[in-house]
């Protein structure tokens, strides 16, 4: 009996320690598979306080363009009323129905505490205010870009940064197609190269190329359509991710950018992908994101890192609702942050993104979204692979 007994408790023992074991490896397992989940990537959380409430009752509508000025303050332009219900702006009603809201001035600029510091624009006899304003840059010069992507924006305009009005090239409903020289079909984003004056111009709603400008006259030096061809209009079918990639731009053209090595990185937004070409037009290559995606489409602005290899890009994807991480020099996505909903850190229709001196990013939200957020940058370190999810601040 005590012979059965005691073979009973080592085997139990045995048993225990076979199970101690399984613990141990599925641990070692666990902990070396959430190593391999993770990427070494920018880190981000979200500023909930940021920016300052507006004063006088202000509301800002459709939120669809954001730049950093060399000053590091956040410069913002959005829609105002167009996007705004009527119980929103209560107050600017005739007769007024409430004591708030009403609509802020198109072009809004903050400071790095999220103060509101200078606020204007709007229409003028002195030139012709876009139907729907669209995008924002301010040059290395200082001064400010603004494009329309309303149906007779034909047109892009330039003023100084207390809202002077300095050049309009181009005019209200003169669109001629996207191999015009005088004229833009509804543009979405401006960036002018320092080094070389040029102001390239994501034209955009209609047409179906970047256009390349001498920022001074305004005149026309070279444009191109998607892997470099001559822009054609001629209707393309509806996006199909199974088929060949189309060799035109798909509407809108939502952006365009440098990077520091020279590179002109556009947004094809409803084709899901990047192009990247050199400042002559010459395609370089491309990659697509959530391929998948139909509607608005996921690639609609970029941002690089501070760091002066630029290493890694910034996707605002506002269909699905998150900013992808991208290693640039590849294209790669390695991680991505965000979801869809209305709290800090989550978009509805992240529509801008753009980055300042010190890594921080900064978002704008079209549609319902209505709003502009900063992500505070921590360093580089160990992130999820794949969606992070909502960057709420650590305790």
């Amino acid at each position: 009996m005590k012979i059965k007994q005691r073979n009973v408790v080592v085997g139990a023992a045995f048993a225990a320690v076979i199970v101690a074991l399984g613990i141990g490896q599925a641990v070692v397992q666990n902990k070396a598979d959430a190593q391999a989940r993770t990427v070494q990537a920018p880190m981000f959380e979200v500023d909930p306080l940021w920016p300052k409430p507006l004063p006088n009752h202000w509301l800002l509508g459709w939120t669809i363009g954001i730049w950093v000025d060399e000053q590091d303050h956040v410069w913002v332009v959005h829609r105002g009323a167009s996007g705004l219900h009527d119980n929103e702006r209560g107050n600017e009603l005739n007769p007024p129905i409430a004591e708030c809201c009403r609509t802020a001035p198109p072009v809004l600029e903050f400071d790095q505490e999220g103060n509101l510091l200078r606020h204007w624009g709007g229409p003028s006899k002195d030139y012709e205010w876009p139907d729907s304003n669209h995008g924002i840059h301010i040059d290395y010069k200082g001064n400010v870009w603004i494009g329309g992507n309303g149906e007779k924006d034909s047109h892009i305009l330039k003023f100084t940064k207390d809202g002077k009005f300095l050049l309009q090239v181009g005019r209200y409903n003169s669109n001629a197609g996207s191999n015009s020289l005088e004229h833009f079909g509804r543009v979405a984003k401006i960036w002018v190269d320092p080094k070389s004056n040029e102001a390239y111009v994501a034209d955009g709603y209609k047409n179906k190329r970047v256009a390349v400008l001498d920022a001074d006259t305004g005149k026309m030096k070279r444009y191109w359509g998607a892997y470099g061809n001559k822009p054609d209009d001629t209707p393309l079918p509806k996006y199909d991710p199974k088929a060949p990639p189309a060799q035109q731009f798909r509407n809108p053209v939502h952006c365009v950018e440098r990077s520091n090595d020279g590179f002109i990185y556009v947004c094809d937004r409803q084709g899901d992908r990047v192009q990247v070409f050199t400042p002559e037009g010459k395609f370089v290559k491309e990659q697509f994101y959530a391929k998948d995606t139909l509607a608005s489409g996921s690639a609609w602005d970029v941002a690089f890192s501070k760091d002066p290899q630029q290493r890694f890009m910034f996707l605002a994807d506002g269909q699905n609702e998150k900013v992808r991480i991208i290693l640039r020099e590849t294209l790669e996505e390695i991680s991505s942050f965000g979801d869809g909903g209305r709290q800090p850190g989550q978009f509805y229709g992240v529509h801008s993104i753009a980055s300042d001196s010190k890594g921080n990013l900064y978002t704008t939200e079209t549609y319902e979204g209505k709003r502009i957020q900063r992500f505070v940058y921590k360093g580089i370190g160990a992130v999820r692979a794949g969606p992070q999810g909502v960057l709420w601040p650590k305790k």
